[in-house]
């Protein structure tokens, strides 16, 4: 059976993605910071090892014990929301060093076996709030549509070895834990001379009723993303995404 590695898989889209694959009989390793077998269910397909995208050990340590596998998916990513004057530059940091960095270091760590088969698939999830401008989250917008660009480059150098990379790009997804993971690095709240900006950003969310995205949307997108050679070079996963995309 074919195997994935799946970043960032405690939660949300990447939770929801492992047990996606297992289910369509694909072998997963599921990778976390902090290690939960108890998230799938004992002795299936799915086997858990600690990672940490942000350490170069951690991921060394993550491949090696994976093994062989066909297909690498960067899911692992952390959020934030405030007016760039309100974010301090460790925090732009570290947000960078995972969802950017952490992503070309996982795929940098996967090339040499891809390289050798000659096969294998990468796919990056972003987002698609780099559809289009939005207030309080230019750092985050920022590190996505890096990857974004990045992807599209990258994606150029590896078709010669017969390795095929792709884009997944979510929608606003309330029903899972990004938002909360978000709000523990805005401990120092906004800068008051953007307190009434982020006051409208807020209401709009609240009187915001139309589309939203669900896990399943992410799972099947990646999914597709693996799994069908004819698959676009990015993917909205979502029906607000889709809409964006359209709309761009």
């Amino acid at each position: 059976m074919p195997t994935v590695l799946i970043t960032g898989c405690s939660s949300g889209f990447g939770l929801e993605t492992a047990h996606h694959f297992a289910e369509q009989g694909w072998d997963v390793i599921a990778t976390m910071r902090t290690p939960r077998a108890d998230l799938f269910p004992a002795g299936g397909r799915v086997r858990v090892l600690s990672l940490d995208v942000t350490d170069a050990a951690s991921i060394a340590a993550a491949v090696a014990a994976a093994g062989p596998i066909d297909a690498l998916v960067n899911n692992a990513g952390i959020g934030f929301l405030n007016a760039v004057e309100g974010t301090p530059i460790a925090t732009a940091r570290e947000i960078f060093e995972t969802n950017t960095l952490g992503t070309i270091a996982m795929i940098q760590a996967v090339l040499p076996q891809f390289r050798d088969r000659r096969a294998g698939v990468i796919v990056n999830v972003t987002s698609s709030v780099t559809y289009r401008p939005l207030p309080l989250l230019s750092v985050y917008t920022a590190s996505k549509a890096a990857v974004n660009a990045f992807t599209d480059s990258v994606a150029l150098e590896l078709a010669p070895f017969g390795i095929r990379v792709r884009v997944v790009l979510p929608g606003r997804a309330p029903t899972t834990r990004f938002g909360d993971n978000a709000r523990t690095r805005m401990t120092a709240g906004f800068p008051e001379a953007y307190a009434g900006l982020a006051q409208q950003v807020f209401a709009g969310w609240e009187q915001d009723n139309g589309p939203v995205t669900e896990a399943p949307d992410v799972a099947a997108a990646v999914w597709a993303a693996v799994t069908d050679p004819a698959s676009p070079a990015h993917i909205p996963a979502g029906a607000d995404a889709q809409a964006w995309a359209h709309a761009r």
